[in-house]
């Protein structure tokens, strides 16, 4: 069986939408692409590194994948670059992407969640699912996330995609890695646990 792993990076008010640049996702007005650029330090670089030093293969909504195929087949020589134009990627559409806009893209035919739970059934590497907002508000309805690597940026943007929106289903987590870098981003790492532990603090 497969581990699905939601890799985000995250600002503190909770939206992951466009941190890497303009043009990235502009929908809904989001006037502050690339949020995430500045804060990158070596620290950051190597957890990168170690989470894909591993054999793994790649889950990605249609935006992400058309935003990462414009980029990746063109710059193999970049730290990464071979590594991710290596691995599988699995795209989530209703549509039709241009698979050969990147090699080794399959589709996921069908409803995406049904599909994703039927990749988590074979034998293979993990699966990661970087960026991909929409998709991952599926895969938390349908309880198929087994790991959450959240980077959380000391930055301020007020509105935007969320990687936690409405609808929500509630649960507990348990933190079991962090990281601090040199720019104040935490990066944890955490596990499913259950339903959440209620209690009170008020006195008999």
């Amino acid at each position: 069986m497969r581990k699905l792993i939601v890799t985000t990076f995250l600002t503190l008010d909770g939206v992951m939408q466009a941190p890497g640049g303009p043009g990235e996702d502009p929908s809904g007005g989001f006037a502050h692409e690339g949020w995430s650029v500045n804060y990158w330090d070596e620290t950051m670089g190597q957890v990168m590194v170690e989470a894909t030093s591993k054999p793994f293969a790649m889950v990605l909504g249609r935006r992400t994948f058309d935003i990462m195929a414009a980029h990746w087949p063109h710059a193999s020589e970049e730290e990464g670059g071979k590594i991710f134009n290596d691995a599988t990627k699995y795209v989530a559409s209703r549509g039709r992407p241009n698979l050969a806009a990147w090699s080794n893209s399959v589709q996921i035919e069908g409803d995406a969640a049904s599909g994703l739970a039927a990749l988590k059934q074979e034998d293979g590497p993990e699966l990661q699912v970087h960026g991909s907002a929409n998709l991952i508000q599926t895969l938390l309805r349908h309880n198929l996330v087994d790991e959450f690597r959240i980077w959380t940026f000391p930055v301020l943007v007020g509105s935007g995609k969320r990687l936690f929106d409405e609808g929500t289903v509630p649960a507990g987590l348990k933190l079991v890695d962090s990281t601090i870098s040199s720019t104040g981003v935490v990066i944890g790492t955490y596990a499913p646990a259950g339903e959440i532990p209620v209690g009170t603090f008020a006195r008999d």
